[in-house]
């Protein structure tokens, strides 16, 4: 992504040819333009847009010339595989009369159900996780297994054309049925997720992108994916998949399966799910990598974007949870009972008998794999990027083009894993094999693939493997010679292009092993060609490659120094992972975004950085509004807010209160969509424009009639009728007005409100002018706002990479 923004992905010209209906999408609602509303009722009246609007400063100055425009920043992003309408969600706590008047009936024995609930949840959502992860592994482990031990008797009986239309066959079938589930069934659940896991924390929420059909397709397509032999990994869809069980706990159950009661609708806001995906997200990639701690840390680190005490108690308790599920369970699978899956323990790759003992010169070689894999995974995802974009153009042609390009994709990767071991010559077994050799069966160091008796394949003992065990190979110590330097040079090569060009198919597919693949390949051939002057064991070398890639692509760097401590069990090697994290991810940075930022960039989600971006102090508030600015009266008529719910996507409106009702306009707050709907479907209408109590609204409904429905069972204006005398009347829209919303003044840097809006979790920002003698509300700012390509659209001179060189330079 370096160089600047990418294309956005392209507004479909039929939406529902998508399958991606949606509530209503989150339109720029803005300000600018005519900072007050006409009294006409009319749809045209209340869309009328003056360019004078926001320029009516008094000796507000602008910085820059401004070019006044609509927000056209773009409503869709691409979900998994699909082009889809994306909104914000509702972080902010609504404080309207219902909500005080809910908080100040609760008593304490609510208060004890709410905070048993929530617990009960995370337990819940770490024990679904835990089972969900074992069931992937022993799924993979013995599908991929059966298709290997088949292979391996035909070429053990010399029938080698027809061991590799199995093999192939197999991957064809696994492939194609993976895609196809993912392409018809749920589009969204293509990719590794992390991406749109992140983006829904940061609060960008898509169509499926966490729904129950997405979950399925994660599950199954990720198990027939990695079980095709595709260079993917498991562990990026588990994190989609723990994010997907906490969104079905916390949908705050179901009334159409008739699975909800009170207690359930404690949890019916963003917020409190917000909190219980964090958990499942720590709680995905503790059953991916059998690491709890790194599950904290990832979700700290990567996927979320709010963090506080309380939710770090949360996650570890969800994390502790997925531990010893997975421990239970691998305990019972060693007496046999669960087929080809049982090997091993909790830990996936055990280093720990592997003595590190290392001096000075060993840092070197540290130096010079760190310098390798800032390199390497710069230019990783520079590849990706591109290949990526190609992806998208051939997705876009719908689901028979996904399914081709992914039985593309499987007759290529089962050619090079079939083909390749071809060119490696047979090596006799060592005489101090700890294990077998050669190796019979599915797994193992030493694969006898084509060669005779007493002799091995070493390219076969990577590449006609799982993927896990391949990587068990190469971590593996005492091994100096296994591996020659061309079979590692080959592997290398293939697994980093094949990582490329996978990645992207319509299957639920992870990042973390193909980069770990490819890491210790490259970390064996440093440590071969550096024997000289280094005492480390080439399975080491082989860890610190990995360690070193993963920092390249991925650039975090606590939780997978942690994660690879978890799966390794080799403490000793701290400082070193460290080291090599560190050199690769400052190698790195200096060429683009790590490969996580630069999908949500490109996949167009607004993504809101934790920090603002140079040029945005050359500008204020007022400068990036935009219009046209729809405001209500506190009490309105029908007829202009169904008018105006359904000729925009807007999900905010502010609030007025006009003479006759005051003496002078003022600003009561901010109401919502959802609430104004539900509030027209009661049909509490008055017949004249009179300010009332609201008693009739606090007896009527209670706090939770209000509260977010689960994903695409709210109500829309589609859905309600209303006759000629029912839009001359009005309604009082005070008692669900939000009379505290978050305001900033016009004058204030765009930097600093960029910083508000994210930390805070906003979804609507009012802007407020600055003299007190001009109409109460001169616009409001969205996430679409502060994109750098609505910034660009409003000021075509305005340079960020000047700006941001000079930041730099200072």
């Amino acid at each position: 992504m370096d160089g600047g923004s990418p294309r956005p992905p392209r507004r479909p010209e039929r939406e529902g040819s998508y399958n991606c209906d949606i509530e209503s999408m989150d339109g720029s609602v803005a300000g600018g333009g005519p900072p007050w509303r006409s009294q006409n009722g009319s749809a045209e009246a209340l869309l009328r847009y003056d360019d004078g609007g926001a320029g009516d400063r008094g000796s507000t100055r602008e910085p820059l010339l401004r070019k006044r425009t609509m927000n056209t920043t773009s409503q869709i992003a691409i979900v998994g595989a699909n082009v889809c309408p994306i909104e914000s969600l509702d972080y902010e706590v609504v404080e309207n009369d219902l909500f005080k008047q809910d908080w100040r009936s609760r008593k304490k024995k609510q208060i004890f159900q709410y905070i048993v609930l929530k617990w009960s949840l995370v337990l819940l959502i770490g024990l679904l996780t835990g089972l969900v992860g074992f069931f992937n592994n022993l799924a993979v482990e013995n599908i991929a297994g059966l298709k290997l031990l088949h292979t391996s008797r035909l070429m053990l009986k010399e029938r080698y054309f027809k061991a590799f239309f199995v093999y192939g066959g197999c991957n064809l079938v696994l492939a194609a049925s993976a895609a196809a589930i993912c392409a018809y069934v749920a589009p969204a659940a293509a990719g590794s997720g992390i991406p749109e896991v992140k983006a829904y924390l940061n609060g960008v929420d898509a169509y499926s992108i966490l729904a129950p059909s997405t979950l399925f397709v994660k599950i199954f397509g990720s198990i027939l994916g990695v079980s095709a032999g595709f260079v993917l990994g498991k562990e990026g869809p588990m994190v989609h998949t723990g994010a997907c069980i906490a969104n079905l706990l916390g949908q705050g159950g179901s009334r159409k399966y008739h699975l909800t009661c009170n207690w359930l609708r404690y949890f019916k806001n963003d917020r409190d799910r917000r909190d219980l995906i964090t958990c499942g997200s720590a709680a995905g990639v503790a059953a991916a990598f059998r690491a709890p701690v790194g599950g904290v840390l990832f979700a700290l680190e990567e996927a979320a974007s709010w963090w506080r005490s309380a939710l770090l108690w949360r996650t570890f308790f969800t994390t502790a949870v997925v531990a010893v599920v997975l421990r239970g369970l691998i305990e019972f699978c060693r007496s046999g009972k669960c087929g080809l899956f049982g090997q091993g323990g909790l830990i996936m790759f055990d280093l720990s008998s592997t003595i590190a003992t290392y001096s000075t010169p060993d840092l070197i070689a540290i130096i010079v794999l760190g310098i390798i894999g800032g390199i390497f995974g710069g230019l990783f995802n520079f590849l990706l990027d591109k290949i990526l974009r190609v992806y998208s153009i051939i997705n876009e042609r719908g689901a028979p083009f996904k399914i081709l390009l992914t039985i593309t994709i499987s007759i290529v990767t089962s050619m090079c894993s079939y083909g390749l071991p071809w060119l490696a010559a047979c090596t006799p077994c060592p005489a101090d094999a700890v294990e077998q050799c050669p190796t019979i069966s599915r797994s193992g160091n030493y694969k006898n693939f084509q060669c005779p008796q007493g002799y091995y394949n070493d390219l076969a003992s990577l590449f006609f493997n799982t993927n896990d065990d391949a990587i068990r190979n190469l971590f593996s110590n005492g091994t100096a010679n296994e591996f020659r330097m061309s079979s590692l040079f080959i592997f290398f090569t293939a697994i980093y292009c094949l990582g490329l060009v996978t990645y992207g198919v319509a299957v639920p597919s992870g990042l973390f092993i193909p980069v770990i693949l490819a890491g210790a390949t490259y970390g064996r051939i440093v440590g071969t060609l550096l024997g000289s002057i280094s005492d480390l064991d080439p399975g080491l070398f082989a860890l610190l490659g990995a360690a070193s890639f993963l920092g390249g692509t991925m650039r975090m760097t606590v939780s997978v120094c942690v994660i690879l401590l978890e799966l390794t069990n080799d403490l000793p090697m701290l400082p070193l992972v460290m080291l090599v994290l560190l050199i690769s991810k400052t190698i790195a940075d200096n060429f683009n975004k790590g490969v996580y930022d630069q999908i949500v960039v490109m996949k167009g989600f607004p993504y809101m950085e934790a920090h603002a971006e140079p040029y945005m102090r050359h500008l204020v508030a007022g400068d990036v509004v935009s219009g046209p600015l729809i405001t209500f009266s506190g009490v309105e008529k029908v007829g202009n807010i169904v008018h105006a719910l359904r000729i925009t996507g807007h999900n905010g409106f502010p609030v007025v209160d006009e003479p006759p009702i005051t003496e002078t306009p003022e600003l009561v707050g901010l109401v919502t969509r959802s609430h104004l709907l539900v509030l027209l479907n009661s049909k509490n209408f008055m017949k004249g424009q009179v300010k009332t109590s609201g008693s009739f609204v606090l007896r009527r409904f209670g706090a939770f009639d209000f509260a977010k429905p689960g994903s695409g069972k709210g109500l829309k204006i589609e859905d309600l009728d209303f006759t000629d005398e029912e839009m001359d009347m009005y309604v009082d829209l005070h008692p669900i007005t939000n009379t505290s919303p978050y305001t900033v003044v016009e004058t204030m840097s765009l930097a600093k409100a960029a910083i508000l809006f994210r930390e805070l979790g906003l979804r609507h920002l009012l802007v407020v002018p600055k003299t007190p003698d001009r109409p109460p509300i001169v616009g409001i700012l969205t996430r679409h706002d502060f994109m750098p390509e609505h910034i660009h659209s409003l000021f075509p001179n305005l340079n960020p990479h000047k700006y941001h060189s000079a930041s730099m330079a200072g």
